[in-house]
């Protein structure tokens, strides 16, 4: 069983309905979910281009999944989550758009988006001691992507290389795109499908705890935890770093 951090909305938010509906499975229940009809694309090839996110649910990566450490428990686990949650503001972001990364597509925010950084890297601090170390077979399957020394180095302290400096918030939408038509038909669907919801600002009012049951099996929704504190990530995450 595996646990992760992510930025996600309640049910009913918009976004996430738009996301679910797109990746073809609701993160909540678990159910199927008939995805949009894209000009081009096979029903078919969309639900084989978007296998892979759809297993981890419609999300925004904050702290990556990662197993508990031997002295900690789910309970411990959520207990956390909900002091952490009590102790954030809600925050404005930038908002989202469709965009490329890399061979991926994705919502990625309008410009740079500050407290959002901080807001990720404040909960790879907070969360870190929940986390078991990477076993060797996960680090040496990291390492195959061809990481830089300080992507390494944060693979090996955190668990994950692409956190604090190397981080850039992303919502994923498809696996790789190496069809560069497909990538254009993909890309042109997504604008209309989000198109309610991106290049807007949103306030991050929530945070999400989701669970994969077994390793392999889809990620869901565990609890959705909304921001009630009154201090800025910002200055949260600045603290957290003199700590550490």
């Amino acid at each position: 069983m595996r646990y992760a951090i992510y930025f996600a909305g309640p049910t009913g938010d918009p976004l996430m309905d738009l996301g679910n509906q797109w990746l073809g499975r609701n993160v909540f229940s678990g159910a199927p979910l008939v995805q949009p009809t894209v000009s081009d694309v096979l029903p078919t090839r969309l639900a084989e281009l978007t296998a892979d996110p759809r297993r981890y649910g419609f999300h925004g990566t904050l702290k990556a999944p990662f197993a508990l450490a031997n002295d900690k428990t789910e309970a411990d686990l959520v207990a956390a989550c909900q002091v952490f949650a009590g102790s954030v503001a809600p925050f404005e972001t930038t908002g989202l758009h469709v965009s490329k990364l890399g061979k991926f597509l994705a919502l990625t925010p309008i410009g740079e988006d500050e407290e959002l950084q901080s807001f990720a890297g404040l909960c790879v601090r907070t969360f870190e001691q929940f986390r078991a170390p990477l076993p060797a077979n996960d680090l040496a399957r990291r390492r195959q992507s061809g990481l830089s020394h300080r992507q390494d180095r944060h693979l090996v302290a955190w668990g994950y290389p692409y956190i604090f400096d190397e981080f850039r918030f992303h919502m994923t939408l498809t696996g790789k795109l190496q069809d560069s038509d497909e990538a254009d038909a993909l890309e042109r669907a997504a604008k209309i499908h989000f198109c309610e919801v991106v290049g807007l600002r949103r306030t991050c009012s929530t945070v999400g705890l989701y669970v994969e049951p077994e390793r392999g099996a889809p990620f869901q929704v565990h609890t959705i935890f909304d921001l009630t504190g009154t201090v800025p990530p910002e200055q949260l995450a600045v603290r957290s770093e003199e700590v550490q």
